[in-house]
């Protein structure tokens, strides 16, 4: 019997032990979980036959940016924030859907991912996201209101917190997360998230001081932020603002919604935003 207690209590110690290396190895490892760059950009917008201008921009701390800006006939432009994997070269979906709607599209790399310098951090994000829109204004001399600050998944956090900084004409926020916090938890919910995590990007708090009309869209199928993220983001959003229910993959959901996704956009426009 003493024997079969101490084997007991020897496998005990070893999962407990075996445990605390894994929390500790998630601590350290956090920064390799959030962010997912590509360096290479294997597309470009004239592969589906558009043309762009390709740009460089510098960040308040010195880093220097990548990106492009796709023209229309339209005044309006929209600001875009990509996720946390890739790099811009892997959203001409996106880059589509948006010239097709008649607007402007400037989009970038984040440091660390792409062409761009550095390496991505929480505050780095935010610092990217203030150059980009000062180059906005003050490189193609845009007017605040003429700018629509979109941003999906790890963009929506960015793009969320430029909105409340900034006064754009219209924010929409697809497929986001409440808080760093609250999707560690629900990703990995045998682990100690809220104790470990180094990563705030609060989403929630940021949208509640958001001014400008707001689009958001969610799916229930997402299988990497719950579908009751998005809900409780458009619930403690201020008027006036727009849910669309996406159906389809975390990352392509706006797009396997198709016609239902395009036409809620282009209402939210057409009431939000005037084309002058």
């Amino acid at each position: 019997m003493l024997r079969i207690v101490q084997s007991f209590l020897w496998i005990l110690l070893s999962a407990a032990v075996g445990y605390l290396l894994l929390v500790v190895l998630m601590y350290f490892l956090q920064s390799q979980m959030v962010y997912h760059p590509q360096k290479s950009i294997t597309y470009t917008p004239n592969d589906i036959g558009l043309s762009y201008e390709d740009t460089t921009f510098t960040t308040e701390d010195g880093i220097s940016l990548h990106g492009w800006y796709i023209p229309t006939d339209s005044n309006i432009t929209v600001l875009y924030f990509h996720g946390n994997a890739g790099n811009i070269s892997g959203r001409l979906q996106t880059i589509q859907l948006l010239h097709n709607l008649g607007l402007n599209v400037f989009i970038f790399d984040y440091r660390g991912y792409g062409k761009s310098e550095g390496r991505p951090s929480e505050q780095g994000t935010y610092k990217d996201a203030r150059a980009a829109w000062k180059y906005l204004v003050s490189e193609k001399d845009i007017e605040n209101e003429q700018i629509i600050i979109m941003g999906r998944s790890l963009g929506g956090a960015v793009a969320s917190w430029l909105a409340v900084h900034k006064q754009p004409g219209a924010t929409i926020l697809e497929s986001t997360f409440t808080s760093a916090a609250d999707l560690g938890a629900d990703l990995y919910p045998w682990l100690p998230v809220r104790s470990i995590i180094q990563y705030n990007y609060n989403t929630l708090e940021y949208v509640k001081k958001i001014e400008s009309p707001l689009f958001m869209a969610h799916s229930r199928d997402d299988e990497i932020v719950p579908y009751q993220h998005g809900k409780t983001l458009f619930g403690a959003a201020n008027d006036p603002k727009t849910f669309v229910e996406l159906r389809g993959s975390h990352g392509s959901g706006f797009w396997e919604t198709g016609e239902k996704y395009r036409k809620a956009l282009q209402e939210f426009l057409n009431n939000n935003i005037r084309n002058q």
